[in-house]
């Protein structure tokens, strides 16, 4: 018999019972669905992040505290430490230059009160220099973003994320208000709004509408002033835009020079760490690939138990069609003839199991695109590796499964298989 034959002869049986061929193909149905919802779902969860970082600003170098120094019996982790200075960040730029870098962002968050309007509302205090709006992509949608003239006078201006200026003002204008911006529970002091950023909308990393900005300077001398031991003004972080992407590693590599320099220190002892977006990227796109591959194991356990009602069923029909294997025998069929009918047999219920899963998936995967979740929509992604992957496992999971009953009716006896009732 050749395949073509073989394959008929499988579809035959498969329509004489058809609640039963339904009812075997269902576990690897739920399966291959299972595997190409849940892979969509979890790869549209990796793009969505990756945009939200590279959304953020491009070609960007991250300089954070790194462990401070003992002092006493006292060392502080990690990020904790005030290492960073408005100086360290002067020297970055003065030093490499417009060849290599596009912008240096110095900043300083804190978390404060402001009050306007007869409201109060608690939120996160940024303090930025004209740079900044450059280097993280993120401009004013009215009035304008703080100035030179701002940081050297230390004015008292504040730029509000459109969050904050709803919640403040609602539906009037806060360009030319007054803001009462308080840190800490002191007094604090009162600013003009100047301006309001345009709106970004809240991500898993970070609603950046809910921030408002001022001048470095006011901020680390007239609002929260700080200084490190060597009487540097104290910074949270510095962000460095690299002119292109070739450059990064060249950046990386001399502001550490800068650094170590600046903070007196030759790498083993350094205060200070150095990361790149690409580092994040990278970071980021292996552990949501590790999650996916998670889903995709998870529903794959499905497909075992698709798997095992396919063998079940086919030990069924072995038994069921005894006599019709010693007849079969009888007249000539040989025993690889009878394996190959019921191999096939099964391989065609788990295929086309299969195919009504990877159809069935999709669409669970489109219908998942368009629910909202705090706000926000996880975009899947159906990747033809996963419907390669989940249709070549189906068909696998036939082969392994129905070998076991293949190779049961390739050995009967036909004399044995004619007598039976």
């Amino acid at each position: 018999m050749n395949l073509m034959a073989s394959i008929r002869v499988a579809l035959r049986g498969l329509s004489a019972n058809k609640l039963r061929g339904f009812l075997t193909m269902l576990g690897v149905i739920i399966g291959v669905a299972a595997v190409i919802a849940l892979m969509s779902i979890g790869n549209g969860a990796q793009q969505q992040i990756t945009n939200q970082v590279g959304s953020l600003g491009t070609n960007l170098v991250f300089v954070t505290p790194g462990q401070a120094q003992q002092q006493g019996n006292v060392r502080s982790g990690a990020g904790q430490a005030q290492t960073l200075t408005y100086q360290d960040a002067q020297a970055i730029e003065s030093q490499l230059g417009e060849t290599l870098l596009s912008g240096v962002s110095p900043e300083r968050n804190l978390p404060v009160q402001l009050i306007a309007n007869g409201q109060n509302w608690a939120t996160q205090m940024v303090g930025v220099v004209p740079a900044y709006q450059d280097v993280h992509n993120f401009y004013p949608a009215e009035g304008a973003f703080v100035a030179d003239q701002d940081v050297s006078g230390r004015t008292p201006v504040i730029v509000l994320g459109s969050g904050v200026a709803a919640q403040l003002f609602d539906t009037q204008d806060p360009l030319g208000q007054t803001v009462r911006v308080s840190a800490f529970g002191q007094t604090g002091l009162s600013a003009k709004v100047i301006g309001v950023m345009q709106t970004k909308g809240g991500s898993s990393l970070q609603n950046q509408d809910n921030q408002a900005f001022m001048p470095l300077s006011t901020v680390i001398t007239r609002l929260n002033p700080s200084r490190t031991l060597q009487a540097g003004q104290v910074v949270g972080n510095i962000t460095v835009e690299v002119a292109s992407q070739d450059q990064v590693t060249a950046a990386v590599q001399q502001i550490g020079t800068v650094m170590e320099q600046q903070h007196h220190t030759s790498g083993t002892n350094d205060d200070f760490v150095i990361s790149s977006q690409q580092d994040y990227l990278a970071a980021i796109d292996q552990i949501t690939g590790v999650f996916t591959a998670f889903l995709g194991a998870i529903a794959g356990i499905s497909l075992v138990v698709g798997g095992i009602g396919i063998m079940n069923i086919e030990l069924v029909s072995v038994t069921e069609r005894t006599r019709e294997i010693g007849i079969r025998k009888a007249v000539g069929a040989r025993r690889r003839d009878i394996l190959a009918q019921f191999l096939i047999e099964a391989v065609v219920v788990s295929l086309t199991g299969g195919a009504l899963g990877i159809a069935i998936g999709t669409g669970i995967s489109q219908l998942a695109s368009t629910i909202s979740i705090n706000g926000s929509q996880i975009p899947s992604i159906v990747a033809p590796s996963a419907v390669v992957l989940a249709f070549g496992v189906s068909a696998a999971i036939g082969l392994v499964f129905g070998t076991y009953p293949a190779m049961r009716a390739a050995r009967l006896n036909p004399i044995d298989a004619l007598r039976y009732e």
